[in-house]
């Protein structure tokens, strides 16, 4: 039993342990999510061109809102970052304008390249469209071969992809990106169409959604979904001041080369340089207005989120508010039964009952009590099942298999109450065990046990205790219903002389008057629990069997007696055979038993 008690407890702290582990070595798994990227990280030029971490965040963060305040802060930040990346996107593009170097080696001849196959495309283009005009006009009499027409599709398509590999090619080495940023701002103007385009769920308001959760276990689970959720938020408006100071840098810097530009531009004679500085500075320019617009974009977003936060706090307020209402309940609960147990108790010990009737009474009422607490305090941490029907049908089954004894002892009284069955007084014999009955409970039958190992009908001061259910899967004897009768027998040895016939049949006369009202009773009684009127099998007269003996010959007489009046009724054989017996020399010798009915 130790072996196991350290198992039961070894196992658990083992599993623990190694859960602990994993858990420490999976914590960097959560900083893949959009909603969990650390904040400062770079974005990775493999991934996207332009930052969209301010859409990605409050993509991840939207679906978390669970109450109408929620949700409308929730709007807020999406039409925010939504306009932050669009302000991405654009300085995107003008800052690739800025870093392309058309001058760079190779890069003319290329362009020279990408502008001839732009011609070709584009009379490749012309010659399918005139083929496939021609060929809708055509009449059956004049058709157009239409090995013409795919041959000029194949050749469109070559055209094409070279034309696509020189444009990439272009792009990688005069460092112009705006063909893929564009490609990006084309992808992500799908994704916002799709977006926009699904319904909007206002929900219910923070008091309506807290008061949702209506037990303990889901009040506390929402508390730690809401811490959870304040993290989030908190790491979303950390990341967005964290882009108004780079952002700010960004426009810091781009002031600075204005500032230069200006002062080179004053300088400068040649017409070609000074147009394409302006240009330059014309760029310049828009771009440090995107940064003013998505430094004040990001500080409106910031202040969305605190907001957000501000409003999960209140919410977080009235779940604990809740949670201590519950604990309040519980704590109540309990009160209450401790009360209950201790009113009971009192009424109990004014009962005038036996010690072990009066123990007896407390401990079922107090696991009563104890019972419908616990399950109280279940229902409201828990609630009710979902499955009710179900687990009441399992729990019935359960009880029926457990309780099965009490089951068919509380059905065995009703047929111990019926006709034939027993009642306090009566003289019975249930499995092998014989006595008076004193009690006929609900579930249990008490005897008081009679008989001995020398001679039955004497109480042993035993109360025996029997389970109903004998009544329907065992048998029982009821002496009762027979009037309690019993054959009683004496034994006498006596002489052989010549005398012994004369003194038999007196002894017969004898006996035969001690008992005359009992056989008279007995044979009544009998006739009417069997509803006959003649019983030529069944005779209450009495009789006496002879057997040898050395001494002479063994007599046995045998005779009904009522239980209640057996010891009287031999009392008077007794006097009445020791009257005979003073007639004869040597007197006989006596020796007595019983035998039930």
């Amino acid at each position: 039993m130790t072996a196991l008690r350290r198992l039961s407890i070894a196992v658990p702290a083992l599993l623990l342990l190694s859960s602990l582990i994993g858990f420490f070595f999976t914590r960097g798994s959560m900083a893949n999510l959009p909603s969990f990227q650390r904040r400062g990280a770079a974005k990775s030029s493999t991934d996207s061109l332009v930052d969209q971490r301010p859409w990605q965040m409050i993509e991840a963060l939207a679906p978390l809102a669970v109450s109408s305040e929620e949700n409308r802060l929730a709007r807020e930040a999406e039409r925010l970052a939504d306009h932050a990346v669009d302000q991405a996107f654009a300085q995107a593009l003008r800052q690739a304008a800025l870093d392309t170097h058309p001058g760079a080696r190779n890069a003319m001849t290329i362009q020279q390249k990408a502008q001839s196959l732009q011609t070709i495309v584009k009379e490749d283009q012309d010659k399918v469209n005139t083929l496939t005009a021609t060929a809708k006009a055509a009449s059956a009499s004049a058709p157009v071969n239409p090995d013409d027409l795919d041959a000029a599709k194949a050749q469109l398509q070559l055209d094409s992809d070279e034309l696509a590999d020189a444009n990439e090619e272009l792009a990688r080495v005069s460092g112009d990106n705006r063909d893929q940023i564009q490609r990006e701002l084309t992808a992500r103007q799908a994704a916002m169409k799709k977006f926009d385009q699904q319904s909007e769920s206002t929900g219910a308001s923070a008091v309506q959604t807290a008061k949702g959760y209506r037990t303990l276990a889901g009040r506390i689970s929402a508390l730690f979904d809401q811490g959870t959720r304040m993290d989030s938020i908190a790491q979303a408006r950390d990341q967005a001041d964290d882009d108004v100071k780079s952002f700010t840098a960004q426009q810091t810097d781009i002031a600075s080369k204005l500032n230069a530009s200006n002062a080179t531009n004053g300088k400068d004679t040649q017409t070609m340089s000074r147009i394409a500085r302006l240009n330059q500075m014309h760029t310049l320019s828009q771009i440090h207005s995107i940064l003013e617009d998505r430094i004040q974009t990001e500080k409106q977003l910031s202040s969305n989120y605190g907001r957000w936060l501000d409003q999960v706090k209140r919410q977080r307020g009235i779940v604990v508010h809740l949670i201590l209402q519950s604990i309040a309940f519980i704590a109540f609960l309990l009160l209450c039964s401790a009360l209950i147990n201790a009113g009971v108790s009192k009424l109990l010990e004014r009962l005038k009952v036996d010690r072990r009737t009066l123990h007896t009474m407390r401990t079922i009422a107090t696991l009563g009590i104890q019972f419908i607490t616990l399950l109280l305090v279940i229902l409201s941490t828990f609630g009710v099942p979902s499955q009710m029907p179900t687990i009441i049908g399992l729990a019935t089954a359960g009880i029926t298999v457990v309780f099965q004894d009490f089951i068919l002892a509380f059905f065995g009284w009703f047929i111990l109450m019926g006709k034939n069955g027993i009642r306090v007084g009566d003289w019975v014999e249930i499995s092998g065990i014989g006595g008076e009955v004193v009690e006929v409970g609900l579930f249990r039958t008490s005897l008081l046990e009679t008989g001995n190992w020398t001679d039955q009908g004497h109480p042993t001061g035993r109360r025996v205790n029997f389970m109903n259910s004998f009544a329907i899967s065992g048998q029982y004897f009821n002496f009762s219903t027979s009037g309690q009768w019993l054959w009683d027998e004496i034994r006498m040895n006596l002489p052989t002389t010549p005398d012994t016939p004369a003194l038999l049949e007196s002894i017969r006369e004898a006996i035969t008057k001690e008992t005359a009202d009992s056989i008279k009773q007995a044979e009544a009684e009998w006739q009417r629990a069997t509803r006959q009127q003649g019983l030529s099998q069944f005779s209450a007269e009495p009789s006496i069997d002879l057997r040898p003996a050395a001494a002479g010959v063994d007599i046995i007489i045998r005779y009904i007696a009522r239980a209640s009046d057996r010891f009287n009724i031999r009392n008077r054989i007794y006097q009445s055979l020791l009257g005979l017996m003073q007639k004869e020399e040597p007197p006989a010798s006596l020796v007595s038993g019983e035998k039930s009915a």
